[in-house]
């Protein structure tokens, strides 16, 4: 196959890519930073809502069905629960105020894909600690929604499994979400180009959750850096105020700074592009007009002049004149008119 012919490849998936919207999707992960607190939650909602990010993220669970009462985080985990009412309340803020904004809910037991489900989210989260869990996997699939698999912390063999578990249930997307679990992540604990072998491997979508230190650049240059190898969505923290340094807030951005994220990934995703050929802007007309050489008389040539190989020069032009690679079609042909030096030899000029 020729570079036209995966030109046009590419094409027809830079067009696919169009047509589902913005070819980076970013996630706001509200994660427990409200603290088990509504009023905190919609000052998250609304930093993702005011951000512009694709989704906000919801982690609904029922603490008595989710942990054994001895957990020693079983405590912090009442005090942080959120009620099913308070849920459909936030729910109902997202629709209201940010129509544009998705809902996904990260669940981990059954009466909270029902609870999602009765509150019509968009998608699912399968949380990392649930990939080798087939009543919760395929439950999630039954409901006909998106799925975004994590799969931090995994093996291979069970990430297929899990993926084999859905596609016997679902005709659904599936997204793989892929973070290394550890808050915050130092660099070198990432592994980008793990998570890039796992998109080829199983021939889907893939995320970024960075859990980068949100005191420090990585919080944006790693995520940046996932972009350009080619990373379809974004998962980042999001907290009202990291001073506060409650759950989940070391990898957590403030509102303010989401919003410069979500700046920031729409930048480099302008700056990325196609990957074919594109018509020339008008500023690249005229720098192509200003620096491309042309051919040129590098003497006077009288009316009827033979032009030879040492007759041409290759020079910038005050327009833009046969290229240097052309110049066989002048050469050996006789002039139509004089031609003083510099001037740009031109086919018409020549018989």
């Amino acid at each position: 196959m020729g570079y036209k012919e995966d030109a046009v490849n590419q094409l027809n998936i830079d067009r696919r890519w169009s047509r589902l919207g913005s070819s980076i999707y970013i996630i706001a992960e509200m994660a427990c930073s409200h603290e088990g607190d509504p009023d905190l939650a919609r000052k998250i909602i609304d930093g993702a809502g005011q951000a512009g990010a694709d989704a906000i993220q919801f982690q609904i669970w029922k603490l008595q069905e989710m942990t054994v009462p001895h957990h020693p985080d079983y405590e912090q985990g009442k005090r942080i629960e959120l009620s099913r009412e308070a849920w459909t309340d936030l729910a109902a803020y997202v629709r209201k105020h940010y129509p544009q904004m998705q809902i996904i809910a990260c669940v981990y037991e059954r009466s909270s894909v029902d609870f999602a489900a009765s509150i019509n989210v968009d998608a699912y989260k399968v949380h990392s600690a649930d990939l080798s869990n087939p009543h919760l996997v395929k439950y999630v699939a039954s409901t006909g929604k998106r799925i975004d698999l994590s799969v931090g912390a995994s093996t291979l063999d069970e990430i297929q499994t899990a993926i084999e578990w859905i596609k016997s249930t679902s005709t659904f997307e599936i997204w793989l979400m892929y973070g290394y679990q550890n808050f915050p992540t130092l660099a070198d604990e990432v592994h980008l180009r793990y998570m890039m072998k796992l998109k080829q491997l199983f021939e889907l979508p893939i995320g970024y959750q960075d859990h980068s230190d949100a005191e420090t650049e990585a919080a944006f240059w790693l995520p940046a850096a996932a972009l350009g190898m080619g990373v379809d969505i974004l998962e980042k923290h999001i907290t009202h105020d990291r001073s506060f340094k409650g759950v989940d807030h070391e990898a957590a951005l403030n509102p303010d700074e989401f919003a410069r994220f979500v700046q920031m990934v729409r930048t480099v995703e302008g700056a990325m592009g196609i990957s074919i050929p594109k018509p020339f802007s008008e500023e690249e007309l005229k720098y192509r007009k200003y620096a491309k050489k042309s051919l040129v008389a590098s003497r006077d040539l009288p009316t009827h002049s033979v032009i030879s190989d040492e007759d041409l020069t290759f020079m910038r032009a005050e327009e833009m004149g046969l290229p240097p690679d052309q110049s066989t079609r002048l050469i050996g042909k006789q002039t139509r008119r004089a031609i003083s030096r510099y001037q740009l030899v031109r086919e018409e000029d020549v018989v």
